[in-house]
């Protein structure tokens, strides 16, 4: 499917505020409330829109530390790579973990409450990962900018 130019504002439109009416969609971008609807539920069949989520306030859940964690790993045995993945996967505190092209391995995005307890998160969970070889996390000071929405 081809995205045009109405299903794009759709997806804009949704990605600022996916709680809004489809009347309220309909009308901004300029379609009768059934055409809306059908154009949004078949950008959902065909997977454009995955998902439906409440953004939560890092701050109100008392999480305002965000730590990038660096990870090399001993090897790249398919084995090795599987087992991480598994693994970092469980660990409640870790948003994201991608794989890396570059001097690591993987990069992890950890929210902790604080200093102390990400420490807990390095002793608790990192620290136990299966192949690690080296591990640097750095804090970050300030988020300066932070979305979810994908350019459409």
């Amino acid at each position: 499917m081809i995205l045009d130019a109405t299903d794009k504002k759709i997806l804009a439109a949704l990605q600022r505020d996916g709680r809004m009416s489809n009347a309220e969609l309909s009308e901004q971008v300029n379609l009768s409330p059934s055409a809306c609807h059908r154009r949004v539920q078949r950008l959902e069949a065909d997977g454009y829109i995955r998902n439906y989520v409440a953004l939560l306030d890092a701050r109100k859940m008392n999480v305002p530390t965000t730590v990038f964690v660096e990870i090399t790993l001993q090897g790249q045995a398919e084995e090795l790579l599987d087992a991480f993945e598994k693994a970092v996967a469980r660990i409640p505190d870790v948003l994201e973990c991608h794989l890396m092209a570059g001097t690591a391995d993987y990069i992890l995005k950890v929210v902790a409450e604080d200093t102390e307890d990400f420490a807990r998160i390095h002793r608790q969970y990192l620290s136990r990962l299966p192949g690690v070889a080296q591990m640097q996390s750095s804090f970050a000071l300030r988020t300066v900018f932070k979305t979810t929405a994908l350019p459409v």
